[in-house]
């Protein structure tokens, strides 16, 4: 197997990766503060992703995988608005456990992750058409 390809694929499931990653994170930032619509409902519990390195046999390459996403078992943080209509008899409102800052800081590094795989298949690209426009002089 092509050492160029492989790093173009291995790049590609990084991206796919830190795709998904960016979208869950959208989805908790979107909904940091959406609450229940009674006092019974729970709020937006925030979403989690993890990975993990998946073996090609064939090729002895690592590719990253999405293994699950899943909700925080982290407490709901309660906040007096008695006004509220998810408040509970004493004012109280279950909040969603999404932490504003966490979130920015994830979606930070997916960002940066992400365009480091991009750069490594803008590398790639530009590899395999110098070698190209070798082959084509000879």
């Amino acid at each position: 197997m092509d050492p160029l390809s492989t790093s173009l694929r291995v790049a590609a499931t990084g991206l796919a990766a830190q795709s998904e990653r960016l979208r869950v994170v959208s989805e908790n930032l979107a909904n940091a503060q959406s609450t229940g619509r009674t006092s019974a409902d729970s709020p937006y519990a925030r979403k989690t992703i993890s990975f993990s390195a998946q073996l090609d046999r064939q090729s002895g390459v690592a590719y990253v995988n999405t293994t699950s996403i899943s909700t925080d078992p982290a407490q709901f943080p309660v906040e007096y608005l008695p006004g509220h209509e998810a408040a509970d008899d004493k004012g109280y409102v279950k909040m969603p456990n999404v932490n504003m800052l966490v979130e920015m800081a994830d979606m930070r590094e997916a960002n940066r992750s992400y365009e480091a795989n991009l750069q490594v298949i803008r590398q790639a690209r530009e590899l395999i058409s110098m070698t190209i426009d070798l082959l084509r002089n000879q």
